[in-house]
Formats: C-alpha cells, sequence, structure tokens
C-alpha cells in the first residue's frame, strides 16, 4: 500500500502491561499492514506489585521497562516511547509523597509532553484509555484526561493533528467477567453497551503475540497476579475474551464518520481507507 504521509496509530497507556491487555493484538495488525505503531507509556511501573513468590527486584521500574520493551517485539512494533512520570502505586504501595506519580502530577504537564509527541510523530489516530480507566485506577484516569486534552489542543499543529481519538472499551458482559474475577467494579458502571462501540477488532491471528506480551510482562503475572490466581475455566474464559476481539469507542474525530460500526481505526480517514480493507 502506497500513502501520501506514513500511517501512524499513537496509543498512550500508563504502566508497562497496559498495551498487552487492551490494544496488543490491534497494535499487531496495523503493525503488519504497514502503520508505525508509537507506544507512549507514561511511567515505568516502578510502584507495581511483584506476583512471582521470593522473586526480589533491585528496580522494579528498570525491570517493567525491559519487560516493557521485550513485550513491543512479541507484539511486533517499534520500543515505547516513555514520558518520565511515576508509577502511583495502590493501596499499601500507593506514593503520595512522590512529586512525579502521576496522582500529583497536573493532567496538563502530561498533556505538554503528549503535544510535542504529537507534532513529532504526527498520528492520523490516537488510542488511550476509557473515561473510567479501564478499572478505576488513577493513573489510567490521569492519562485518560491529558490524552483527551492533547487531541483537543492538537487541532492547529501542522497536519490537523489526530484525525480520530479512541477510547479501548469493556462491553456490558466483558465487565461483568472481569467482576467475577475479582475486580470491585460495577459492570453497568465500567462496561459500556453494544451501541457504544464504534470499532470491534478480530485480533484471533494474533493470539500467540498477545500471549507472549503478556508472558512478558513476568512480574505482573506470576502466581499471585489475578491471571494467576484463576482457576482453569476463569482462564479459559478470559483468554476467550482477551485474545479473541478487542474493542474501542470514539472518543472525538476530525473527519465524518461512515457508518457504525467501523470497519477499523482507519476506517473513513481520507487516503487510509485501504488499511481496513
Amino acid at each position: 500500500m502506497s500513502f501520501a504521509q506514513p500511517p501512524t496509530l499513537l496509543a498512550v497507556f500508563a504502566h508497562p502491561d497496559d498495551e498487552a491487555f487492551s490494544v496488543g493484538g490491534t497494535l499487531t495488525h496495523y503493525a503488519r499492514r504497514g502503520v508505525r505503531v508509537v507506544l507512549a507509556c507514561a511511567t515505568r511501573g516502578e510502584a507495581g506489585k511483584i506476583t512471582v513468590p521470593g522473586m526480589t527486584v533491585d528496580d522494579l521500574g528498570q525491570q517493567r521497562e525491559g519487560e516493557l520493551r521485550e513485550a513491543c517485539r512479541a507484539l511486533e512494533i517499534p520500543e515505547p516511547v516513555f514520558l518520565d512520570f511515576h508509577d502511583s502505586g495502590r493501596y499499601e504501595r500507593t506514593r503520595h509523597d512522590d512529586p512525579l506519580a502521576l496522582m500529583n502530577v497536573s493532567p496538563l504537564d502530561v498533556e505538554v509532553k503528549l503535544r510535542a509527541l504529537i507534532g513529532d510523530v504526527r498520528p492520523q489516530v490516537m488510542v488511550t484509555f476509557d473515561p473510567h480507566g479501564g478499572y478505576g485506577h488513577i493513573d489510567h484516569l490521569q492519562i485518560h484526561r491529558a490524552a483527551v486534552g492533547a487531541f483537543f489542543s492538537t487541532g492547529h499543529v501542522p497536519g490537523g493533528g489526530p484525525r480520530r481519538l479512541y477510547f479501548t472499551a469493556f462491553t456490558h458482559e466483558a465487565a461483568q467477567g472481569i467482576a467475577r474475577m475479582g475486580q470491585d467494579l460495577d459492570p453497568l458502571v465500567y462496561g459500556v453497551s453494544e451501541d457504544t462501540i464504534a470499532v470491534r477488532m478480530n485480533v484471533t491471528a494474533y493470539a500467540e503475540n498477545k500471549k507472549s506480551a503478556l508472558a512478558a510482562h513476568g512480574t505482573q503475572t506470576g502466581e499471585t497476579s489475578l491471571l494467576g490466581r484463576m482457576s482453569p475455566e476463569e482462564r479459559q474464559a478470559m483468554e476467550t475474551r482477551l485474545l479473541g476481539t478487542e474493542s474501542f469507542a470514539i472518543g472525538g474525530t476530525r473527519t465524518p464518520v461512515p457508518t457504525l460500526p467501523l470497519r477499523g481505526l482507519f476506517d473513513g480517514l481520507p487516503g487510509f481507507e485501504a488499511l481496513d480493507d
């Protein structure tokens, strides 16, 4: 395929492993279609929980940075861009006193970095967390706000800024499944209706890529992780959802939307329609 300008997708997330769960198959799909995929990760996951019993790590941020680089190789995308903020943590690991923890940073400061990145890579499509941050993590919510701000404030940059902004989205049914696996969330709040889904990507062809990317995040997918504690039946149900389909809602657009649901993330973008043939 030949394009007047390089097709580019910018994915913006908070921690190493966010990409593997929600958009990994989609990133591989478009990379194989010749799209330049840029993954921006706000932190290095410094305050994550090590889920491998007996494992000790001197520098968890450095460890998880390496895991994300390995995951990117598994997904067949370039190495990530780090925004150099810090993981806020959760529960007893919450970093209230860290000035660089995302929970303590103004979303406008994150937006400044994202605007610069958008001006540099000139994506047609952006992807980030939904307004509930997937499951309500404060860092996810901060990145959602900053990414939405960056999309709306870059329409005047050379090239006109990204043409389309998408949010990762759980359907109500998928959110019910996550709730059954121990996440304390209300499926009617965190899950969306079927008619909210604008793009449903079939990613079964990239299941092995996604499995390898998840496995790369070894500190987060060990025996005491949510995945590690699942029964075989729960894990099978999770993999059916996680490895089969990735869903997105529209967060913003600067071009007409031809119809819903869309065939893919570039559907309706002049000059890039062939990417979703």
